[in-house]
């Protein structure tokens, strides 16, 4: 289906107390356009719709998604046409001044704007026909992209030579990313999720996809919700780029390294440990968010 390219993990050179080491597995770089989680909850879900004869692929999001942006590249490399279906109304004469939608569309993605009431109605399955009396035959994908499938693609991260690893970290959207990593962890290990949006909801979404408790939420680091993107974090992500090497989203994991230094910092780690930062790409956020203010 696609290609991966190669994926490693790096050191963060920093000052780190108590001999903690810290690591960064660069999913960013598993595709060119179709990066980190996305690739790998698409992976098998794409599959599936070709094997099953599918010509469309339709899903939904937001206006800043890079699940959005993900499908429709996919479906533009790989020749199925894709149907987004998008939070927000208001945004269908002015949604060419959005980067990821733009691209979406030149990537060959239509649009339906609904408004976020109708929104709400993305798992009604009255809805859902609806949807396909409009566009014809389908495959859909969820929101986010999190199903079974997805957890089997997110499952393929973690590699036999993690296992050196005392805590992975991840950032969360609908968790499919952290209960693959959970499902794929190794005895000796914490997997510590940090949610981007508020709400104590998704433990009970993530435990849907796995029986493990070796996890934990971190609830301290979502900076006021989804899409808030303070200047303090902006500072703090350009300087750490500046030091490292390795650019973080704002949106995603922008917030999640943010929270594992502080808790470094705090003496949450215990001396020794060793950390893996999960980097499940999401680059784009940078234009929509930080270049648009």
């Amino acid at each position: 289906m696609f290609k991966e390219e190669n994926v490693f993990n790096q050191r963060l050179t920093l000052n780190l107390p108590l001999g903690i080491e810290l690591y960064v597995k660069r999913e960013d770089l598993l595709h060119r356009e179709i990066s980190g989680n996305k690739f790998r909850k698409l992976k098998y879900n794409i599959s599936e719709a070709q094997q099953l004869g599918y010509k469309q692929l339709l899903t939904f999001g937001g206006a800043y998604s890079n699940h959005i942006a993900a499908v429709a590249a996919a479906g533009r490399i790989l020749g199925i046409e894709t149907i987004g279906v998008i939070r927000g109304d208001e945004l269908v004469n002015c949604y060419r001044e959005n980067p990821t939608l733009l691209k979406a569309e030149q990537d060959g993605m239509r649009f339906k704007f609904v408004s976020r009431s109708v929104y709400r109605e993305r798992t009604n399955a009255e809805f859902i026909a609806s949807l396909a009396t409009e566009f014809g035959s389908f495959y859909l994908v969820p929101e986010g992209g999190t199903n079974a499938l997805a957890i089997k693609g997110t499952e393929e991260i973690l590699k036999n030579d993690d296992q050196v690893f005392d805590y992975v970290c991840c950032a969360i959207g609908t968790g499919g990313t952290i209960a693959g990593l959970i499902n794929s962890s190794f005895d000796n290990q914490v997997v510590l999720g940090f949610p981007a949006l508020k709400g104590d909801f998704l433990s009970t979404e993530i435990k849907k996809y796995t029986v493990k408790e070796n996890w934990q939420l971190v609830h301290d680091y979502h900076f006021g919700g989804y899409g808030k993107v303070p200047a303090e974090l902006v500072d703090f992500l350009q300087d750490l780029h500046m030091t490292t090497g390795v650019l973080f989203d704002p949106i995603y994991n922008g917030k999640m390294v943010y929270g594992v230094l502080d808790m470094i910092q705090q003496g949450v780690f215990k001396e020794g440990s060793r950390i893996l930062l999960i980097h499940t790409g999401g680059l784009q956020g940078w234009n929509d968010i930080i270049k648009g203010k």
